[in-house]
């Protein structure tokens, strides 16, 4: 039987059907609104009104299991809690790890590592769930599952790869398997772990983790070569110190800070900018001394370095560079200077020193009474041990007051030439 549109019985139904659908639109608004205001209220009875106002929540019997675990003492009551809120919602890895967690005290170790997988399953590559979990699996002693889940923090979270490399190297300190199964080719990753084992003095796994960032091609900043080279110098591993130089030079477009043979000395001329780090020149403040570059005063190339002195105890004027060296071999130096208005006892020296004992090679004369470009010309031979000439501008003496300029330019050093 048919009801005309107009009809009154049709317009009966349709009226009730629509308010009952809101009365039960509004009593589920209802419920919520008082679960969640129960909810909020973190004691058990309110909890459980919450959760029985909304029993499709996972949250209440979540928290229901947080306050019979962590305020009553009762993990056995929080187990069947925990796994309520798992079935309610299977894809949150929070509760899987909640349960894991009261499995643990239990001394369930089956049913945690159960669910620390169901928690992995539903999250594999979130890094806050991978570190918990890596902490739950380093905590029961399975360490190459722990070595898994770092791997995700790794590859996902560079805020937490410092912490990460520290517990990876403190369960396997093979720097070898790390790299092949643990480190992911990042920059953060591999940046983490050259520092981690910087601190730690390790240079010979350094130089692994540094072969492999190069040859990953990954994005990594110039301060970083800069910052392995220092410690190369420091460790007296000249070699290794170049080799990363050349590195880093291929990398960054810095070939022309190279040491060459028709020049030990880089940047001579100052025509480049000054990088303060690797085999460039190095600047450090002193008291009563400036630097500029001067592109007004130069001898060869297009500016030159001027040292303004101005005050007692000047011993350095703070410019200095290191220089890679062959033992028992001559050398050739020459550079150019200029004086303006110099005044005070003494005067600065061009300086050539073995970077890690206290011989001087090469003292050049007092440089002095020059209005012009002139210039300093020398030769010496380095000792059986000698690897790295530290090149500096020094004052002596050093006590009284001195004040003026000092240009400084074109600056050589190559091998002597042997003769047949």
């Amino acid at each position: 039987m048919e009801f005309p549109l107009h009809s009154s019985a049709r317009k009966a139904i349709v009226a009730g059907s629509a308010a009952l659908l809101a009365s039960v639109y509004l009593a589920l608004v209802a419920c919520q609104f008082l679960a969640s205001h129960y909810g909020r209220r973190q004691d058990i009875a309110s909890l459980i009104k919450a959760s029985r106002l909304d029993p499709r929540n996972a949250d209440y019997p979540d928290q229901i299991g947080r306050y019979q675990e962590l305020v009553a003492r009762d993990p056995s009551a929080a187990v069947v809690s925990y796994v309520r809120a798992a079935q309610l919602n299977p894809h949150s890895a929070r509760y899987w790890f909640d349960l894991a967690r009261v499995y643990q005290i239990l001394g369930e170790t089956s049913q945690q590592s159960a669910s620390l997988e169901r928690a992995i399953g539903a999250d594999p590559t979130t890094p806050d769930v991978a570190w918990e979990a890596a902490n739950f699996y380093l905590a029961q002693g399975q360490s190459q599952r722990a070595l898994r889940e770092f791997r995700v923090v790794l590859a996902n979270d560079p805020g937490l790869a410092g912490a990460a490399v520290q517990f990876c190297w403190r369960i396997q300190p093979d720097i070898d398997a790390l790299l092949r199964d643990v480190i992911p080719p990042t920059t953060d990753a591999y940046t983490a772990l050259l520092s981690l084992l910087i601190d730690k003095r390790e240079t010979q796994q350094t130089e692994k983790v540094w072969d492999a960032m190069v040859r990953s091609q990954q994005p990594f900043g110039v301060r970083t070569g800069l910052t392995y080279f220092r410690y190369l110098i420091l460790q007296k591993d000249v070699d290794e110190a170049q080799r990363v130089w050349r590195d880093t030079a291929r990398r960054f477009s810095l070939n022309a800070y190279l040491p060459t043979a028709a020049n030990l000395i880089v940047n001579g001329n100052f025509g480049l900018d000054v990088l303060n780090g690797g085999f460039d020149w190095q600047y450090q403040k002193q008291s009563g001394v400036e630097l500029m570059l001067d592109p007004s005063e130069f001898h060869g190339g297009r500016r030159s370095l001027l040292i303004t002195f101005d005050g007692p105890g000047i011993s350095d004027a703070g410019i200095t560079q290191m220089v890679p060296v062959q033992p028992d071999t001559s050398y050739e130096f020459s550079a150019y200077y200029k004086i303006g208005g110099m005044e005070g006892a003494g005067a600065p020296h061009f300086t050539l020193q073995d970077g890690y004992h206290q011989t001087i090679y090469y003292d050049s004369d007092e440089l002095k009474e020059a209005g012009y470009w002139k210039s300093v010309i020398g030769e010496f031979t380095t000792g059986p041990d000698c690897r790295l000439l530290i090149l500096h501008v020094r004052r002596l003496p050093a006590g009284s007051p001195i004040r003026g300029k000092l240009w400084i330019d074109d600056f050589r050093l190559t091998a002597k030439r042997v003769q047949q």
